[in-house]
């Protein structure tokens, strides 16, 4: 039974699960976006985050704490170097999952996760919509004082 039990297990025992977060998780430091199963991803984005944080302060301690979660210094120089420096002024939601269909073979769901800082193209899209536009809110629908249109006459039959 799995009472208590709150992460997916995804199919595996320990030593195999843990092996498969390290992995993808070094891709993703490698490749800034992978692609996968929607369970695999999200299991993926509560195993990396907690480290991308370590990575933010540079220490030797924090350094050995996430090798000894990746056992790649490629890895860690990666996450320590770009990515840190990339992430520094964000307080968390580092990385963003994307659904991208459903698998051929098995109809799994699929997913793409990416570092949300390394996404150029959505972040220029974002920002050329809102270059010049103002931030808008609910109170700015009343009218200003100046602006305000009077209604056109309207024809009554004794006018006519």
């Amino acid at each position: 039974m799995r009472h208590g039990k709150k992460f997916n297990h995804l199919g595996r025992k320990k030593g195999h699960r843990r092996a498969l977060l390290m992995n993808m998780t070094n891709s993703l430091v490698e490749h800034k976006r992978i692609n996968t199963t929607l369970a695999k991803a999200k299991a993926l984005r509560v195993y990396a985050e907690p480290l991308i944080t370590k990575a933010k302060t540079d220490t030797m301690h924090n350094r050995r704490v996430v090798f000894s979660y990746l056992q790649s210094k490629d890895a860690i120089k990666e996450l320590f170097g770009p990515i840190a420096s990339a992430v520094a002024e964000r307080p968390g939601g580092y990385l963003r999952i994307i659904k991208t269909g459903f698998r051929q073979g098995d109809a799994a769901e699929m997913a793409m996760i990416e570092f949300v800082d390394f996404n150029t193209t959505y972040e220029n899209k974002k920002m050329s919509g809102k270059a010049g536009a103002k931030k808008k809110t609910r109170r700015s629908r009343r009218k200003a004082s100046g602006t305000t249109a009077t209604p056109p006459p309207v024809a009554t039959q004794e006018e006519e």
